[in-house]
């Protein structure tokens, strides 16, 4: 039973170019690739919306998947864009992106909120003049977390470890199982599915 309103527009974060192609922050560009697989959907450069576009459906109704073609911390012009003319409200578009403060293997589905300094959120909260749109945390964890010296800006250019890999593939895994629940707009059951399988 739709218990608020479903999600129309996604959007993964990352970098283009295939020299960002495997590196943590672009973990939204991955996620966003399989859903549009699962929704039977391909991507083609839309110069119109700063972006990779992808259509599909679920159960009857129109879906966007978009990957913006600009830099992340551009990511707004392209969400913007997709957002005006499909006429969305903030509340119907679900953000994928990398998240330094969890763990691989962790994610986190939440409404709102800051950005905690994450340049893509950033910038689309500015396009949109309001932080109401839902996100999908994918974690990386922090060069903390595994007693790495490195800037947090050189560790998320980089890519994933192999453990640390299996552990993103896995949360990308459990979002793609709750995917028809967002597209519901059961936002609930897709939070308790989610949480309840974080690791760790």
């Amino acid at each position: 039973m739709t218990t608020a309103t479903p999600i129309r527009l996604i959007i993964g974060l990352g970098n283009p170019g295939p020299e960002y192609e495997a590196t943590r922050h672009n973990a939204g560009f991955w996620l966003a690739d399989h859903i549009a697989d699962d929704l039977g959907a391909a991507f083609t450069l839309e110069k119109n919306f700063f972006s990779w576009v992808a259509k599909g459906r679920h159960r009857g109704e129109a879906v966007i998947i978009a990957k913006p073609a600009t830099f992340m911390n551009r990511s707004g012009q392209a969400a913007g864009a997709l957002m005006r003319f499909y006429k969305f409200t903030p509340e119907q578009v679900l953000v994928l992106h990398d998240e330094l403060d969890l763990m691989p293997g962790q994610v986190k589905l939440k409404k709102g909120g800051g950005h905690a300094g994450h340049n893509g959120l950033r910038d689309i909260q500015s396009a949109f003049s309001s932080p109401a749109f839902w996100r999908l945390r994918l974690g990386i964890g922090h060069p903390r977390d595994f007693g790495l010296a490195q800037q947090v800006a050189a560790y998320v250019l980089n890519p994933p470890r192999r453990e640390e890999l299996a552990g993103i593939e896995d949360s990308i895994m459990r979002c793609r199982r709750v995917l028809p629940l967002l597209l519901d707009g059961d936002f609930q059951d897709a939070m308790r599915q989610l949480h309840e399988g974080n690791r760790g």
